[in-house]
């Protein structure tokens, strides 16, 4: 899989579940809270070590996802910062109820690691794609979300969640992606990043869309179209001043998420545009249920890469 994304082929590339297990291990080293609950996915969620570690700290409840939510929600009602870590598809699919009724509605400080998100067990086929998470989350009011675009997004995400003391949801990427953000540049929640500048047409991205969208400006660049890129972490809250700047400044947008494109990223900035600031849009996503294919292929076909992002663009400056 990982060395079929050829928009990364000659580019050095990172493990985002290694910079979460290895954060994680450094909190819990620090704070004696921290818990880590799993469903018999120690290993592909990279808490072999955290285990070895941390015997007595890590839960592994078996493939029963509810219980998992459940018991998350008890540790964190007893004190305890539990970081919950399970294939997202599974995660927000088959715990929604819990993750409404025991933490949401509780208000609990509990930290859901969705690993392998989007379309990245591409060739599983579409029970294991997870493309509805961030609509499913969106819905639940009191709960943020979170998509870190890089290991060091990775980092400081896992290293804020901790400190949160409220429901969080955070993606964890699969398959290797670039570094997309500077040392000069913290994670602050709620906040987007500001990763190129551009006065003709702004790309909102998110996760693993970010380093195509990037890769999406150099092109428009050679073709006379200066496009601001924004990294928006946080989904919810959104950073509604950094949109109604981008709608006021640029006069459109293009938002791309490796996500279905009914209630994530895409509807939500549409959202903010819609009251504050009305210009045109366009939101690149999986438009429907995924069929089964390789990552690389799926992205592809559904025009989530520079090429797509950039046609994207083009048709709204035309």
């Amino acid at each position: 899989m990982m060395d079929a994304m050829t928009e990364t082929s000659g580019e050095a590339t990172f493990d985002c579940r290694v910079a979460f297990a290895e954060t994680l291990i450094e909190l819990a080293r620090q704070d004696p809270r921290i818990v880590a609950v799993c469903n018999d996915s120690v290993g592909s969620s990279n808490l072999t070590k955290f285990q070895e570690e941390f015997p007595d700290r890590l839960i592994n409840v078996g493939i029963a996802e509810q219980n998992m939510v459940g018991v998350a929600a008890g540790l964190a009602n007893g004190g305890f910062v539990p970081y919950v870590s399970c294939a997202s598809p599974f995660l927000t699919g088959r715990a929604l109820e819990q993750i409404k009724a025991d933490v949401a509605y509780n208000n609990y400080h509990v930290v859901l690691c969705g690993q392998s998100p989007g379309m990245s067990y591409g060739e599983l086929g579409p029970t294991h794609h997870s493309i509805e998470d961030f609509a499913w989350m969106r819905a639940l009011t009191d709960m943020t979300i979170i998509v870190p675009a890089d290991p060091r997004q990775t980092r400081d995400v896992v290293r804020w969640a901790a400190t949160a003391n409220r429901p969080v949801f955070m993606r964890v990427a699969r398959y290797k992606i670039p570094s997309v953000t500077r040392d000069d540049q913290g994670f602050e929640v709620g906040k987007a990043l500001r990763l190129r500048e551009g006065s003709d047409v702004t790309l909102i991205a998110c996760g693993t869309m970010v380093s195509r969208a990037l890769k999406a400006a150099d092109r428009l660049q050679e073709k006379g179209v200066a496009a601001r890129v924004l990294n928006m972490t946080t989904i919810q809250p959104l950073d509604d001043a950094a949109v109604i700047a981008a709608a006021t400044e640029t006069g459109r947008i293009v938002t791309a998420e490796e996500a279905i494109i009914h209630g994530g990223l895409g509807s939500a900035v549409a959202e903010c545009v819609v009251r504050h600031r009305p210009v045109p849009m366009r939101i690149l996503g999986v438009p429907h249920l995924a069929p089964t294919g390789s990552t690389s292929f799926l992205l592809d076909h559904f025009g989530l890469n520079a090429e797509g992002l950039m046609r994207a663009a083009l048709d709204l400056v035309a």
